[in-house]
């Protein structure tokens, strides 16, 4: 469902974005990655970030996630700045992200993967798992069925108890996606979703995107321009750390400054 379709035109005034950046600069060195960069996800809105090589998709990912602490600009979540956000606090702001490289566990199974992801709505501490108190028994159960629940909307739960290694790269990054779910996120971060998939895995992963944006936010980093320009109801395009363009798919596919970074991008190549 397109935020158009949903969006009131009887005047009212918009609703507040869940995730916004504003004016973001990032520099490495003397190097500048970002300058100025400005992006905001709606609720049930796909968002792309597209751009050419080094154009700084990864560096602004990173940013949103808290690995990369800007220079200057704000970050706000559901309207209230959040200085800096921490990889680690993003569960607790609901937010999730999947990254390229995945960063399962490889000693986990795929159930024990998904269910680190859960871990936000543990309600017991370190003392009763140790002990096995009744709290934390209570717990691994909820954890546990809440993870088998998400692992069956992807279509993986038959690959519950196998170890990451043994299973297709496709199953693994469903594995990942599943791991960002479970913590049931109010704006879900892809950073290249379709990197390694075949044609038929990134049409399915298209359709799940899709279908995601029905309950939630999505952010989607990619280079993939087909996929992109399917499922995203609006997208910034970055070259060289700026922004260079934002809209609605029809509008980057024409944009003069979109088409020519990416034919300069196929001249460097």
């Amino acid at each position: 469902m397109r935020r158009e379709d949903t969006v009131d035109t009887g005047g009212t005034p918009p609703e507040q974005p869940l995730f916004e950046l504003q004016g973001v600069t990032v520099r490495f060195g003397g190097l500048t990655a970002l300058s100025d960069v400005s992006l905001t996800a709606w609720h049930r809105e796909v968002h792309g970030v597209i751009g050419p090589n080094g154009a700084g998709k990864t560096t602004l990912f990173n940013v949103c996630c808290g690995f990369v602490r800007p220079e200057a600009g704000e970050i706000h979540v559901r309207g209230e700045p959040v200085p800096h956000p921490r990889p680690h606090r993003l569960a607790s702001l609901g937010i999730a992200r999947t990254l390229q490289g995945l960063g399962l566990f490889r000693g986990l199974t795929v159930l024990e993967n998904v269910m680190v992801g859960a871990d936000r709505f543990r309600r017991s501490g370190f003392v009763s798992a140790l002990l096995g108190l009744r709290r934390s028994v209570s717990d691994e159960r909820a954890l546990r069925a809440k993870s088998e629940a998400v692992l069956r909307d992807l279509g993986i739960h038959a690959h519950a108890t196998a170890l990451p290694d043994s299973l297709p790269y496709p199953v693994r990054k469903r594995v990942a996606l599943a791991r960002a779910l479970v913590s049931e996120p109010e704006l879900l971060l892809l950073d290249e979703p379709a990197s390694g998939l075949g044609h038929d895995d990134m049409g399915e992963l298209g359709e799940l995107v899709r279908a995601l944006s029905d309950r939630m936010a999505v952010v989607l980093v990619d280079h993939h321009m087909d996929l992109v320009m399917s499922v995203c109801d609006r997208i910034t395009v970055l070259d060289f750390g700026r922004v260079i363009a934002s809209g609605p798919p029809d509008a980057i596919a024409e944009d003069p400054a979109v088409v020519s970074a990416y034919l300069g991008e196929e001249a460097r190549a």
